[in-house]
């Protein structure tokens, strides 16, 4: 007989939440590199013991804590119950057991409490290197991806596998970055176990079973309550991407049903030469994360949760890539999936799900080196330095669009000074770029400019991670779309969306990250807030006339208002 009623259950609920957030800012506090520390690519979460996904951290992205989501029952398939003890840890890095590429490590750690194993806590981050050929869409095959790790005991009983550890540091080229990273994500697991004790201990618990049973019964039937009120229907939607020489098409068909959402991706381009295709582990988490932003937001996200939404793609598809194609920039595809899916439910699902964004992260890798052309200084160095950045979020139905804001990553963007401390680069330029968004009644949000070099007396190659450079986020409902990606060097050669590619010293690269699209026909924006675009200088005054209308005499008038001060 239970001595637990709902308020004190829903208090324990709320309190695991509390657990896997400390343990996430555990991970941020000492963690290594910056994508960690600065950008929050990671995720934390705390699971039952049959591997079900109770509670996942605010902190983190949908495509590691939904992916990581299945990752857990891998381990204990792999490893077996029977060989679990007090003190062990796990880790892998494996793409189609873990969270999609080589450069995602996942550890997983047993909970223990009076002898007795309770659950378990996983936490991934990405590393800044994993070998190989580098972060990048280069590579023909997984095998030249990087170190891969099976799933494996990364600590047995307590101590440490330095076998392992030297096999690490000897493979990759910043081994201090990526073991203290790997250690890190022991030690926030450690954290998560240390608050459930206390928690256990407090509320005098010998397990999970009962709150686990209580927290995936609620989350499952709020989510199908919510999808029954929903009309049966079906949509299909499609979208084409830049891809990596040739373009690719995502195709989806969405049906409602009474209990589940079917999504298939059939007729999907298939698998691509280069390192952008993407297992499906990674598409179920993106595609589950769009259709439960639209249809369940509120109901916290749990194995319970996701289960009604169910995700399918053909084998070897670019959503469904198989061992051994390669992976590594599995997530500029991934992310944007989830405007393929709402290209598809805004048919079905009218005025709920935003305009297309720049969506995929604007990311950008450095390998920086002594110049080759002469003699470098005594001081010049090598550099592995990656720096997270993101365009413009599509409009949605009621509000514009947020500038420089990574939907549906939710990573963040790296602050200028972290990633020049990173290593010898220099961003010469970091601001909006105004005329970006998509008009309409509401404007797609602003995109970047962004330069950036190597310090005197380096040059670098420039591993590019774009896409929207000929297909830009496209408007919903009569709005506009948002501007593409530009990517040039200083002297004015142009350079490819993706792939690794030489720039000399004294060159910089010049970036135009793409804006999010607009939503609803621009004549319906409201006055006030064309003016205050312009005035905010989201807008130049080329645009305000040509796209939104706005008089001589209104501009005249708003210049004279920025000039006294006035605020508008």
């Amino acid at each position: 007989m239970s001595n637990l009623n709902a308020v004190t259950k829903q208090v324990m609920w709320n309190r695991l939440i509390s657990v896997v957030e400390e343990q996430a800012q555990a991970l941020i506090r000492t963690a290594f590199s910056t994508a960690v520390r600065e950008a929050g690519d990671l995720s934390a979460g705390v699971y039952d013991n049959s591997g079900k996904m109770l509670a996942q951290a605010v902190t983190g992205t949908p495509g590691h804590v939904n992916a990581m989501a299945a990752s857990v029952a891998h381990f204990i398939r792999r490893i077996g119950k029977q060989n679990m003890h007090e003190g062990d840890v796990y880790i892998t890095n494996d793409p189609w057991e873990g969270t999609g590429h080589l450069h995602d490590i996942t550890v997983v750690s047993p909970s223990f409490f009076n002898g007795k194993l309770i659950g378990f806590f996983a936490s991934t981050s990405h590393v800044v290197d994993i070998g190989g050929r580098g972060f990048g869409a280069d590579a023909a095959s997984v095998y030249e991806e990087g170190l891969y790790i099976p799933i494996m005991k990364l600590i047995d009983k307590g101590k440490v596998d330095n076998a392992f550890v030297h096999i690490v540091r000897g493979n990759v080229r910043e081994p201090d970055q990526v073991v203290g990273d790997i250690f890190a994500l022991a030690t926030c697991n450690g954290i998560g176990h240390d608050r459930l004790v206390e928690m256990m201990q407090e509320f005098q618990l010998a397990d999970l079973n009962e709150i686990a049973e209580f927290i995936l019964e609620n989350s499952r039937l709020a989510t199908l309550e919510r999808i029954a009120a929903l009309p049966n229907n079906k949509a299909t939607g499609e979208m084409t991407i830049d891809g990596y020489d040739n373009p690719i098409d995502l195709k989806v068909a969405i049906s409602i049903d009474d209990d589940k959402v079917l999504c298939d991706f059939a007729g999907s381009s298939g698998l691509d030469k280069k390192g952008i295709n993407v297992p499906l582990v990674y598409s179920q988490a993106y595609a589950c994360y769009a259709l439960k932003c639209a249809i369940a937001p509120e109901i916290p996200n749990n194995a319970a949760s996701l289960a009604p939404f169910v995700i399918t793609a053909p084998e070897n598809c670019i959503l469904n890539a198989l061992r051994p194609a390669p992976v590594a920039l599995r997530h500029v595809v991934g992310q944007l999936i989830p405007d393929a899916v709402y290209n598809a439910l805004d048919k079905v699902l009218p005025n709920t799900v935003p305009a297309e964004g720049s969506s995929t992260l604007c990311n950008f890798q450095l390998s920086v080196r002594p110049r080759t052309d002469q003699k470098p200084p005594q001081d010049a160095r090598r550099g592995e330095v990656l720096t997270f950045n993101s365009g413009g979020a599509g409009a949605r139905p009621t509000k514009d669009g947020l500038s420089a804001t990574a939907f549906p990553s939710g990573v963040m963007t790296m602050p200028v000074e972290a990633t020049e401390h990173a290593g010898p680069v220099v961003i010469w330029r970091k601001e909006l770029r105004p005329d970006s968004g998509g008009i309409g009644k509401y404007r797609g949000g602003l995109g970047q400019f962004m330069e950036v070099s190597a310090t005197e007396g380096h040059e670098f190659d420039f591993q590019a991670m774009f896409d929207r450079v000929n297909h830009p986020a496209r408007g919903r409902q009569g709005g506009g779309d948002g501007a593409s990606t530009v990517i040039k060097r200083s002297d004015g050669s142009a350079m490819k969306g993706k792939g690794k590619q030489f720039v000399p010293h004294g060159q910089k690269v010049l970036l135009e990250f793409p804006g999010g699209a607009g939503y609803g026909p621009v004549a319906e924006r409201s006055q006030e807030l064309i003016e205050r675009d312009f005035a905010r200088g989201y807008i130049t005054e080329e645009s305000a006339k040509r796209d939104y209308g706005l008089s001589e005499e209104k501009i005249e008038e708003v210049k004279t208002s920025i000039s006294k001060g006035e605020p508008i």
